[in-house]
């Protein structure tokens, strides 16, 4: 394989060279085509070196300037378009599957005060609750109860993880695909094992692990993609506050 793909790396270094070489060539041609005119050596002279003064200021605004704003649109397009792919993920399976564990988790009122946000909120706001998420340390009692409504929930989506997974915008956010790699991760453990009654403590010990990474994980990026709701959607933002995954008492419906 690597000899066929030699000569054609060589290829295009030639044909490289041979634009540059008739580019000069005409450039040449166009000059001398100057001085058979008019015999102006001088006035050639002022405007090649002008022109070859100007160069490093285009190549400074070109490569430089022009490339950084281009470059940053498009990765705001990119986060734009992230974004819409964590929303589809949490309409899908996100809140619903955050719901249920944190209905599980014995020691989820000490971040459901902090998550009933209300429009507008600052950044600091989010970055306080994203440090309080990250370092909670959740008080789960897995039973086959948990483990058989979580397997319902995962295996009902599994496609949609596997189809997310194949998204090449996911590659590009690092934290979302750490996130969906967990998800699948406890999906497939949980697939595997084909009755969830009377499994051993080493197996329920092993099993928690993978959902308070989950579970972590999803209250984080929940967080995120409400502070960046709350930033440019106000009326998503809103709907997404009155089925806040961790108060059991919301509801859709405005009173």
């Amino acid at each position: 394989m690597s000899l066929k793909k030699k000569p054609n790396k060589q290829k295009k270094i030639y044909w490289e060279v041979n634009l540059g070489l008739v580019l000069t060539f005409i450039s040449a041609a166009i000059y001398y085509l100057h001085f058979h005119l008019f015999h102006d050596v001088h006035h050639i002279l002022i405007y090649l070196i002008g022109d070859l003064g100007f160069v490093f200021l285009e190549l400074f605004l070109v490569a430089i300037i022009f490339h950084r704003l281009l470059a940053h649109r498009e990765k705001q397009l990119l986060i734009k378009k992230m974004n819409m792919v964590v929303g589809v993920f949490f309409t899908e399976i996100g809140t619903k599957l955050l719901e249920r564990l944190s209905e599980a988790d014995s020691k989820s009122s000490q971040i459901k005060d902090f998550t009933n946000l209300e429009f507008p909120q600052s950044k600091n706001k989010f970055y306080s609750l994203i440090k309080t998420v990250r370092s909670h340390q959740p008080g789960f009692s897995v039973d086959e109860n948990l483990l058989i409504s979580l397997k319902e929930i995962l295996s009902e989506k599994h496609s949609f993880l596997v189809n997310l997974l194949q998204n090449p915008n996911v590659l590009e956010h690092a934290q979302f695909t750490n996130l969906l790699w967990a998800v699948f991760h406890l999906t497939e453990k949980l697939s595997c094992r084909q009755r969830l009654k009377k499994l051993s403590a080493n197996d329920i010990a092993h099993l928690l692990i993978d959902i308070k990474r989950c579970y972590n994980l999803l209250a984080e990026e929940w967080l995120n993609y409400m502070r960046h709701l709350n930033k440019n959607y106000p009326y998503l933002f809103s709907l997404a506050m009155r089925m806040n995954p961790f108060d059991k008492n919301v509801t859709a419906e405005i009173p």
